[in-house]
């Protein structure tokens, strides 16, 4: 038995049942083990972007790790914008990153690099293997630090060498991971004197405070206190839709997002940090807690807020459940030649869109045209673009389809961002995956576009407009779906968007494996 296998065993035992994989020649004993040791279903994708997407989707919606596989530094360095991503959702993944062999290192290969260094940026902890009597204790020790204090990436570095070797180290047991931090008594008690003698409280939540748990119990606060509720732009995963608590999504642009918070003379933050704008502007500023407001923090990622919540809530005598309004249906369908725009999306995903979906947004503008339509519609979970890294929604899906496998998943990507990673449209087609992909295609930055005017670079020329522009040539989403294995249509319309909506969804429920549609803007 080669060392790799005790590694996969041990990984299994701790429940680590899923790897997305790219590997190469340093790998090849993980990718034997990995075929003969039954437990972890092995995915490929075919590119480390995609590997590293799918683990943060599976993580956000399994609440676990899965392992990716990648071929040293320059492989690793592929997959670095979505673990930037998964890094700020406080997502488990748990990446094994092969390396030459010990006594090959010197020689400098060409493929050598320094794969601790490419690791440490997007990790939150990064350990190599130094023997092959080290690969269970050392997959061990990854899993336990993908889990906390707080969770998020850890990347274990696999010399090849070490994955060979048959020596036979001892396949371990299941091990304890660590919890959530329980938030302390004197903080939360302090958290609900401070709230009862405010006069303009908000409560500001993020992390797992946005799963349905936590926006309970901040519910819960605010309908005792009368105040606002505020929610990070980002948040990791947002459970919406009828039967939750709903929130006020602080806006993208700073100076809306000041206007969300304005006039509050205590600000709680729950989950999160105190809010900061996306970017720095000229004459704008960035700390968005409003000037003389008191801030107190509840607790982070890493601590149990949602029974800290609950515990505020029981101290300032909230109501045990918070008052959820009915759910709404969607209107008919009107004005069918209609072009189409985000907002037309929203009402078709409202009228269609199954309970307990999960949408994967990497769409920016048109996203956040689609968002307030779903605001009391079916019961979903939206996982939102948290470190900004675009590229992220099909990635994200495909992991998420893995963690939720009852679930109808959606992806929401703008063609910009869809360009960056489209080869996990081949993962999901070889995976018949339940996700339907929306690509808005405006054949632009556009996002960027109100950011070249918002900065104050002046009057933008043909060159400037030109590194923002997608038209020429414009992509053909249709034939690049169709050429990666995922049948495709075009809308332009609001009719044809709503009735691709509905084709795309009788598809999945029979089982034809993933749809794309592109939605002409």
């Amino acid at each position: 038995m080669f060392a790799a296998e005790s590694m996969v065993r041990t990984l299994i035992n701790q429940g680590v049942e899923l790897c997305f994989t790219n590997p190469g020649t340093s790998e090849m004993h993980m990718v034997a083990a990995l075929d003969r040791v039954e437990g972890m279903q092995s995915v490929l994708c075919l590119f480390e972007g995609v590997a590293t997407g799918a683990a943060d989707g599976y993580a956000r919606m399994s609440g676990k790790p899965a392992c990716t596989l990648l071929h040293l530094g320059p492989g690793l360095a592929n997959g670095l914008a979505n673990l930037h991503n998964a890094k700020r959702a406080f997502a488990p993944v748990l990446n094994i990153v092969g390396d030459h062999a010990i006594a090959h290192r010197p020689l400098d290969a060409p493929l050598t690099s320094d794969v601790e260094a490419v690791c440490a940026p997007m990790s939150r902890w990064v350990g190599t293997v130094k023997s092959s009597a080290e690969v269970s204790t050392m997959a061990i020790e990854a899993v336990r630090q993908s889990y906390g204090p707080a969770r998020g990436v850890a990347s274990l570095v696999l010399p090849a060498d070490c994955a060979w070797s048959n020596d036979e180290p001892d396949v371990l047991p299941k091990a304890e991971m660590p919890p959530l931090n329980p938030v302390p008594g004197n903080v939360t008690s302090k958290a609900a004197e401070a709230l009862k003698n405010a006069k303009n409280p908000i409560i500001y939540v993020g992390g797992t405070a946005c799963l349905d748990a936590g926006l309970q119990a901040a519910g819960r606060i605010a309908e005792k206190l009368d105040c606002r509720l505020v929610m990070e732009t980002f948040a990791p995963r947002v459970s919406r839709g009828a039967g939750r608590v709903s929130t006020t999504r602080l806006n993208y642009f700073a100076e809306q997002a000041a206007e969300d918070l304005k006039d509050c003379d205590l600000l709680l933050v729950a989950g999160s940090k105190s809010p900061v704008s996306f970017f720095a502007y000229p004459g704008v500023e960035s700390k968005l807690t409003p000037e003389g407001a008191k801030l107190v923090h509840l607790g982070g990622p890493a601590d149990d807020i949602t029974a800290a919540l609950e515990e505020v809530a029981v101290r300032i005598e909230a109501p045990a459940a918070p008052t959820l309004p009915e759910r709404n249906f969607a209107p008919d369908l009107i004005n069918e030649d209609e072009p189409l725009n985000p907002g037309y999306v929203g009402l078709s995903l409202w009228r269609h869109m199954p309970d307990d979906s999960v949408i994967c947004d990497d769409a920016t503008t048109s996203g956040m045209g689609i968002y307030p339509w779903l605001e009391n519609g079916p019961p979903h979970e939206w996982l939102c673009l948290t470190g900004g890294a675009i590229g992220m929604g099909m990635p994200l899906a495909v992991g998420a389809a893995f963690g939720a496998p009852d679930s109808q998943v959606f992806a929401l990507c703008g063609d910009g961002a869809a360009a960056y990673t489209l080869q996990a449209l081949w993962t999901q087609a070889r995976e018949k995956q339940n996700v339907i992909n929306v690509v808005f295609a405006n054949h632009s930055y556009l996002v960027l576009n109100f950011e070249l005017d918002r900065v104050g670079a002046g009057e933008p020329g043909p060159a400037a407009k030109a590194m923002l522009d997608l038209s020429n040539p414009k992509m053909d989403w249709v034939k690049l779906s169709e050429g990666f294995g995922v049948p495709a249509v075009r809308a332009r319309t609001v009719g044809q968007f709503d009735k691709a909506l509905q084709d795309a969804l009788k598809a999945s429920n029979n089982a034809e494996g993933p749809q794309l549609i592109v939605a002409e803007i």
